[in-house]
């Protein structure tokens, strides 16, 4: 049996006639482009509020400083001692 062009169901689709898989395929892709406009949207790169200013590196002397500043009990615990 010969079926005219388009109306031929096709068995992997359920049953759908040829205009109906167009349908579904038109359906998916239109899906597809969207999610992918969103992807791209959500990916965008964000530019921070306001520049971080950079700190100047802190030497070792200060930082021990300020640990002797902050704790003041430990501050001669690793001084060397006279035997």
């Amino acid at each position: 049996m010969v079926m005219p062009k388009g109306t031929a169901p096709l068995q992997i689709l359920f049953n759908k006639t040829i205009p109906q898989c167009r349908l579904l395929g038109a359906r998916g892709g239109r899906a597809y482009g969207r999610n992918l406009r969103l992807r791209k949207l959500q990916v965008l790169p964000t530019q921070p509020a306001s520049p971080v200013p950079e700190r100047a590196p802190q030497s070792v002397r200060e930082a021990s400083l300020l640990l002797d500043q902050q704790f003041p009990w430990l501050a001669d615990a690793f001084a060397r001692r006279k035997p």
